[in-house]
């Protein structure tokens, strides 16, 4: 059954007339059925709003005009139990990301929930669907749980057709004390779950993204983008970079099971499980005086089938206010690469204990013209190894003064490719002891 959104504002306005008075806190519950709306339900402070106990679903109309089907107004706020249809096919905007001056709570409109400048926020159980902008978008929030949300099919696309980065959970602009727990996401075409700042905005702080599931992703299933005392734990997902086609690769955004973007420490990645992924397992572009333990990065399949495949995990430096230092990089399985298995810049590093597995299946550089692997003549041997120790990355960087200890190494030629070195950075600046290299 379909109802008008003024029809639907009629019924919560009389059901929190006789309910909310009961309460400590009022809460307003939808009617049941389907409702379309051509604008926004705002949810104002210490309040409740809640789908019917027969089901609700928020369906966005051709016409809708608004930020998100719930827009959340004040603090002390929870969302639970209803469902929320984008209507994507009717409401995508091809546009690519924001210029980097701009917030995505300033650009992305259709979204599933919007809320910005609150205190306490949670949300409970929403089922979203179709939806063209964010399931979730909170920006400069604090005190926010979001917990067993299921998001499936969202995400618009550039003018290219590529993903332009949403369709999941975004937290931004320095949103601090946060939870994103058990929500599971499904043929997303951007990022899944994920941190985002302005670089000249406060860092998100004091998170945790856990025990989440993911499949289908189109770009990163989780991204730590500019944070602070993060915790990424017990998450798990397949088919990281699919499909193939709206991989924004023209934009260089290789699919990433665990990515790092902005400036990361203090941070934790750790017991994350992710199979099939065309692209990295950790990309820790950013991250410095934190800990990558017990991980795994599983793919089963030959060469072809990886299009963007790449190393299993890497270090880089892009943000110049970090720098690569300090990584406790350990206990770590990577077991299936394009490439190499980890990619090093940086000092102070303790790398042990990793088994890296069936590296280099695409046979760099005899295979070079097929796979496109041949990196130049400055560095020729950067996509063969299973450990590279690299001048640096965007910035200078060399890798020296870092352990690198009982890892065990395999794959394509692994035997004399295990551990090399760049040219003008020397080895014996690292204390290499105890790994175990082998052909296979």
């Amino acid at each position: 059954m379909r109802r008008s959104l003024a029809a639907a504002a009629v019924a919560i306005a009389v059901a929190a007339l006789f309910l909310g008075p009961l309460r400590r806190r009022p809460f307003r519950q939808l009617p049941a059925g389907v409702i379309e709306l051509h604008s926004e339900i705002a949810v104002d402070a210490d309040s409740e709003l809640r789908g019917a106990p027969s089901g609700t679903v928020l369906h966005l109309a051709p016409d809708f005009n608004g930020r998100a089907a719930i827009v959340v107004r004040g603090d002390n706020v929870t969302l639970r139990d209803f469902s929320i249809d984008g209507n994507r096919a009717a409401l995508e905007i091809r546009a690519g990301l924001p210029p980097s001056n701009t917030s995505f709570a300033e650009f992305t409109r259709a979204n599933g929930v919007f809320a910005e400048g609150v205190t306490g926020l949670a949300i409970e159980r929403l089922r979203c669907r179709n939806i063209a902008g964010f399931a979730v978008l909170v920006s400069r929030a604090r005190s926010v749980d979001i917990r067993r949300v299921t998001v499936a099919d969202s995400g618009s696309r550039n003018p290219l057709g590529r993903n332009n980065s949403t369709g999941g959970i975004l937290l931004e602009e320095g949103t601090a004390d946060f939870r994103v727990i058990e929500c599971d996401l499904s043929n997303i075409r951007g990022n899944g779950i994920w941190t985002h700042s302005l670089y000249t905005s406060a860092r998100n702080a004091r998170g945790s993204i856990a025990f989440n599931h993911f499949r289908e992703i189109g770009r990163d299933a989780i991204q730590a983008g500019h944070a602070t005392a993060l915790s990424v734990t017990g998450n798990s997902g397949s088919r990281i970079g699919y499909p193939f086609d709206e991989v924004d690769i023209e934009n260089l955004a290789t699919p990433v099971a665990i990515d790092t973007a902005g400036n990361v420490d203090a941070s934790s990645y750790d017991g994350n499980r992710f199979q099939e992924i065309d692209g990295k397992c950790i990309d820790l572009d950013g991250f410095h005086d934190g800990e990558v333990r017990t991980n795994q990065c599983i793919n089963r399949h030959g060469a072809a089938s990886y299009r963007y495949g790449h190393y299993g995990i890497t270090m880089n430096n892009s943000n110049p206010d970090m720098r690569s230092q300090n990584i406790r990089l350990v206990d770590n399985l990577i077991d299936g690469t394009l490439y190499g298995g980890i990619f090093v810049i940086g000092s102070g590093h303790t790398i042990a204990r990793n088994r890296l597995l069936r590296l280099d299946a695409s046979h760099c550089n005899e295979n070079a013209a097929r796979f496109g692997c041949y990196y130049g003549p400055a560095d020729p041997e950067i996509l063969e190894a299973g450990i590279y120790l690299a001048r640096g990355a965007e910035h200078p960087s060399p890798a020296r003064h870092n352990l690198i200890q009982d890892n065990r190494i395999a794959g394509y030629k692994m035997q004399s490719r295990c551990i090399l070195a760049a040219p003008g950075v020397d080895p014996r600046s690292n204390t290499i002891i105890g790994n175990l290299c082998r052909d296979r």
